[in-house]
This record gives C-alpha cells, structure tokens and sequence, in this order.
C-alpha cells in the first residue's frame, strides 16, 4: 500500500511539473545563438540583478514551485540548498540548465525531476541565475 501511494505521489508531481505552459523566447534564443561565444568557463560568474529579477519573475510563473521553495525542501530540494552546493560559474549554470530543460535524478535523492522541454535555453540559465544568487554560505 506504501508503495502505491509513493508511485501515486511521485505520479501526480511529475504531471503537474510537465502540465507547464510553453515559454515564448525562440526570438530570446536565435539572438543568443548568433552572439559570439565567450571562453568564461573557468571563471566564476557573480549572479547580475537583472538576470536574478528575470530568474525570479520566471520562476514565480512556472510550475518550479510546486516541488521546490526558496528555503524549504518539498519534492526537491530548496533553492538555497542548491545555491549552496553549485558555485556561480559559467559551466554550473550551463549544467544545470539542461537540468531543468531535460529533467534528472540523482543529485538530490531518487525522484526524479521532470523535464521542461518548452523552457529556453536562456530562460532556464535567468533561472539558475537566480537560484545560485540565494547562496549563504
């Protein structure tokens, strides 16, 4: 009975994170492709104010807070729970935006998370911006 109620649970979250309404941004995403690439890779990358609003404002209108909040562990873990484990460097931000684009599991325990693959790609990376500008330690 435990079970099914576990397979039940994780059912219904895993629904409710893919019933997301598809993001607008492919405009936001060709630009993006034709700028010219920068190597930052090694270097840490500060969270900009604006990037960590957009992030936010993102956030606030998606499904994400179903399963997780600022300061709290629900399904997954807290955004400062995250913050804490990822420095803000340019290769974190990239990994863990494919995260949220094509879901995971693994990293935080055995649900999986489900995959947002309406998400742009720079929509996702103003998300993790924003989740890694809420580090305390």
């Amino acid at each position: 009975m435990k079970k099914i109620l576990i397979v039940l649970g994780v059912c219904s979250v895993i629904m409710a994170c893919n019933s997301a309404e598809k993001s607008e941004s492919t405009e936001d995403t060709t630009a993006a492709v034709e700028q010219v690439a920068i190597d930052t890779s090694a270097a840490p990358v500060a969270p900009a104010s604006s990037g960590s609003a957009k992030g936010e404002q993102l956030i606030s209108g998606s499904d994400c807070l179903t399963c997780h909040k600022v300061d709290t562990k629900i399904v997954g873990p807290s955004y400062v729970d995250v913050a804490n484990k990822y420095e803000a460097s340019e290769a974190n931000i990239e990994m863990l935006a494919g995260k949220i684009i094509n879901g995971g599991s693994g990293s935080w325990g055995e649900i999986p998370m489900a995959p947002h693959a309406a998400l742009s790609t720079d929509d996702a990376k103003e998300m993790v911006k924003y989740i890694l500008s809420l580090k305390t330690k």
